[in-house]
């Protein structure tokens, strides 16, 4: 089962993983979250990030899933990125959390994160738009 770390501004990934415990209705495995606080030391917040990879590692890889491309909590984890063993996907939402808990147990990690990509660009709606008949594509 592919691990997933969640890394974001403050306290947004807790609240993610607490959101998606509910819908999922369970108790969750191999997932954390880590919060970045950007007044803490690069290095010390790196290593907050190894020690969240190492928390959920199994043997099919670590998904980290962070909440804005271009942020500090994206940019350091793109230093993590290895092939077929740890995979960064940015934009980070509720319904791209519950769609991985779902999902990752019989996925491969590369497919999986190309897949969640896919999920979450198809998962924001403009609900005026849906309540006038327009298609969602």
């Amino acid at each position: 089962m592919v691990g997933i770390v969640i890394v974001t501004h403050s306290r947004l990934g807790e609240a993610l993983i607490k959101a998606a415990e509910f819908i999922v209705g369970n108790d969750l495995v191999d997932i954390v979250s880590v919060s970045i606080d950007l007044n803490e030391n690069a290095d010390k917040l790196r290593n907050k990030i190894a020690a969240g990879i190492k928390r959920v590692n199994q043997k099919d890889g670590v998904l980290i899933m962070t909440d804005m491309f271009g942020g500090t909590p994206s940019n350091l984890s793109y230093s993590f990125l290895e092939e077929g063993r740890v995979e960064v996907i940015s934009g980070v939402n509720l319904p791209i959390v519950v769609r991985a808990l779902n999902t990752r147990k019989n996925a491969e990690l590369s497919q999986l994160a190309a897949n969640l990509e896919t999920f979450g660009k198809k998962s924001i709606s403009l609900a005026s738009g849906i309540l006038k008949g327009n298609k969602r594509t």
